[in-house]
């Protein structure tokens, strides 16, 4: 621990405990008979203006020993959890989580394990396990893909037949585990603007275009055509139909991960793209994962 986090810890316990103390010493005092005073009956004998005078009211014990059990259990939190320090019963929100994990696995382990040997094209037209992987899909996934999978700009839509890494079992499997695109599984767009102009990168978004049957400028797309060839071919194919293997994707179905406008083309051409899909492997399990890929499978299934 730094010489700063002991100062703010120590700065803290010394609020703490001094308020604790503070408030026990305010009930005290103004609870207690003070000088000169001399109540009797309903009043407390001080008088104003001649015949104005102070009733007798005091606190209601009950309310008093109220204020005195708030702090007393204040002071017993204190010591059994962290506050001041890691507290007599070594409770850690950590040790909780974990425990409330194991719990769950042991409950409802068994319920994904049932589905687990059964082959994902089999498995997605049982109605209730497609409904668990659902359950696990609105739960997991719908941040990036959305409710209904549909996708939006730089996150896939599940529901076409368009993959970039594929659409079998096995792929979509290894896209929920592994993920894609992170440091064990690279995949990028690069940027190719300092490598072929400005005037290439117009001439090759050009040429794109013209695969999926735009209308563009003939020539700029001849010339365009050229520089793919050299370029891009590699990873997207010669005829630009895209390599699953690499995450490349197919550029003749006019299905746009990052839009498919002239000005999104070139930006993807001259900026690159980078997206990532995360691993859920260890977050999940295998068992889940089956069901969350059985449930994205029967999306275009």
């Amino acid at each position: 621990m730094s010489d700063m986090s002991i100062f703010w810890q120590g700065w803290i316990i010394i609020l703490t405990v001094g308020n604790i103390l503070f408030c026990f010493w305010l009930i005290w005092w103004t609870m207690k008979s003070q000088e000169g005073e001399a109540a009797q009956g309903d009043v407390t004998g001080h008088i104003w203006d001649g015949s104005l005078q102070e009733y007798n009211n005091p606190l209601p014990r009950w309310w008093l020993w109220l204020f005195y059990g708030t702090l007393v259990f204040g002071i017993i939190y204190y010591v059994l959890y962290p506050g001041l320090w890691s507290g007599v019963l070594g409770w850690t929100k950590e040790s909780q989580y974990d425990a409330e994990v194991t719990a769950a696995k042991e409950k409802y382990g068994p319920i994904y394990a049932q589905f687990r040997d059964v082959p994902i094209p089999a498995l997605a037209k049982n109605p209730e396990a497609v409904g668990m992987g659902q359950r696990l899909f609105l739960t997991y996934c719908i941040q990036c893909h959305g409710s209904d999978a549909g996708g939006r700009p730089g996150y896939p839509d599940l529901t076409d037949k368009d993959w970039l890494w594929g659409g079998t079992p096995e792929a979509i499997t290894a896209s929920i585990g592994n993920g894609r695109g992170a440091e064990t599984m690279p995949a990028r767009m690069p940027p190719w603007q300092a490598a072929i102009g400005v005037d290439g990168v117009d001439k090759v978004a050009e040429y794109v275009q013209s695969l999926s049957g735009r209308k563009v400028d003939a020539a700029k797309a001849a010339a365009g055509k050229a520089i793919f060839a050299t370029s891009c071919a590699a990873c997207h194919m010669p005829d630009g139909t895209g390599m699953q293997a690499l995450g490349a994707p197919d550029l003749t179905d006019n299905t746009w991960l990052y839009g498919g406008s002239p000005g999104g083309i070139k930006q993807t051409i001259s900026k690159g793209r980078g997206g990532v899909m995360p691993a859920h492997k260890d977050k999940l399990g295998a068992d889940k994962i089956h069901l969350l890929a059985t449930y994205v499978y029967s999306l275009s299934n």
